[in-house]
């Protein structure tokens, strides 16, 4: 992905402004407040700031999946690398970077997913939340380093 078009996706999320969401208790030091740990009746949600967060981030795939075609049309007039060692290297390097980012573009889907259920089910506890986002963390573990690295040449 160009820098330019990186600078680009980011200035579109920017305006569309962020999620945010409010917490609020009573102070545990206060009369009526809440000791510490303990779950206060007064905490706040707003569900249009989760689904709001999801939708943004869910919105990241169509700017990958540009930027998949535009590196795939870069790579087109290759050809057969065979015999050329810049040209095999830069094959070696477009094909991780295409698997790279369709990684990248499944998370965004899967995570903005997670954020906009989350929005119209908060009846999940905490502990369900972070067992989805776990697994999100187990299936998109990033990619070891590929380039620089002999292969037993």
């Amino acid at each position: 992905m160009a820098w330019d078009e990186w600078e680009q996706i980011k200035t579109e999320a920017a305006a569309r402004g962020s999620a945010r969401t409010d917490l609020e208790q009573l102070p545990s030091d206060e009369p009526g407040g809440t000791p510490a740990g303990a779950v206060s009746g007064e905490l706040r949600s707003d569900k249009r700031a989760w689904v709001t967060a999801g939708e943004g981030v869910t919105g990241l795939k169509s700017g990958i999946g540009k930027a998949l075609t535009t590196l795939e049309e870069g790579q087109a007039g290759l050809g057969d690398p065979a015999g050329c060692r810049s040209a095999a290297a830069q094959k070696e390097l477009y094909e991780s970077w295409k698997k790279y980012a369709g990684e990248v573009r499944r998370r965004c889907e899967a995570l903005g997913g997670l954020l906009e259920r989350a929005g119209h089910d908060l009846s999940k506890s905490d502990a369900a939340v972070k067992e989805e986002l776990d697994g999100l963390t187990a299936r998109y573990r990033d990619t070891a380093p590929v380039g620089g690295q002999t292969k037993g040449k």
